[in-house]
């Protein structure tokens, strides 16, 4: 008789700043259906909505952190629960962060803390949160500890730690990022779309991001833009195949405009569509201005 495994549930849980939003994008890769930011009390709810029904998802992540108000953080385990009772399988993943790393983050990016606006400093703001969040970490499943972790580093972390699968080719990231902010250290091909029509400069299109179908169509239909994609793609379709065989495991390809948020996050996502069309199994997308 064959026994099967109940659906999926993984709670993404932890500090802020420790790659929350990293961990998520790579179960979505992975064909997890993903939501982040969810009301804790409303775990139930969300599961029992999606887990009914032909076709309803086998795999789960969500995302809950502090930013849930923090006495529902404290009924968590009597959600997770009820969630066993509705016949999935719940884990919980923390991911924790040494608050050096955190300061250092958060400088780098300069990103608000979510507890900032109860006016606290931001090494205050990590203390409170690492002491809201204790009793997650106590429970957690996983805990996954991303301080000397990069991007790669921490996709591959997840995807081994839980048991998800990974093939033996390396790795692929597309970023985008702002001039302005400094190229990536850890990027191995950086493209400069600086010379690229600017949706910015259109007041529609100005508060979108290259993520966005307007943004999408407005650069689909310039010339130029698909003129220099195709260029791009030609070089990585020759070089990228080189590197199967070599002892690396992760590529980095890095697009950059003046803002990091049109030109640049378009070409890294439809990029990364195209390695996915060519065979590319673990390939991923991470927008630095906006992530």
């Amino acid at each position: 008789m064959t026994t099967v495994a109940p659906p999926t549930l993984l709670i993404v849980t932890g500090m802020s700043g420790s790659g929350k939003s990293v961990a998520l994008n790579t179960f979505e890769d992975l064909g997890f259906y993903c939501t982040d930011n969810l009301p804790a009390d409303l775990l139930p709810h969300f599961v029992r909505s999606l887990g009914s029904g032909d076709g309803s998802p086998q795999k789960l992540a969500v995302g809950i952190d502090v930013r849930n108000r923090h006495r529902d953080l404290a009924n968590i385990p009597s959600w997770l629960s009820a969630v066993a009772e509705l016949g999935f399988d719940p884990k919980l993943v923390f991911f924790d962060t040494a608050d050096t790393v955190l300061l250092k983050r958060y400088a780098d990016t300069r990103r608000r803390h979510p507890l900032s606006h109860v006016g606290l400093a931001l090494a205050d703001a990590i203390a409170l949160e690492r002491q809201v969040l204790k009793p997650l970490r106590s429970l957690a499943d996983h805990v996954i500890d991303t301080s000397e972790l990069n991007v790669h580093q921490l996709r591959r972390r997840v995807i081994t730690e839980l048991g998800l699968g990974l093939d033996s080719s390396p790795s692929l990231l597309f970023e985008s990022f702002a001039y302005r902010r400094g190229v990536p250290p850890d990027a191995d091909f950086v493209f400069d779309t600086r010379g690229l029509p600017n949706p910015h400069w259109d007041p529609r299109l100005r508060p979108l991001s290259g993520r966005d179908a307007a943004v999408r169509e407005n650069l689909d239909e310039q010339p130029d833009v698909a003129e220099y994609f195709a260029q791009v793609a030609g070089f990585l379709d020759h070089w990228l195949p080189r590197m199967r065989s070599d002892t690396r495991s992760y590529v980095t390809v890095a697009f950059g405009c003046s803002g990091g948020r049109h030109r640049s996050v378009y070409l890294a996502e439809k990029m990364a569509g195209h390695a996915r069309e060519h065979g590319w199994e673990d390939v991923a997308t991470f927008h630095r201005e906006l992530d």
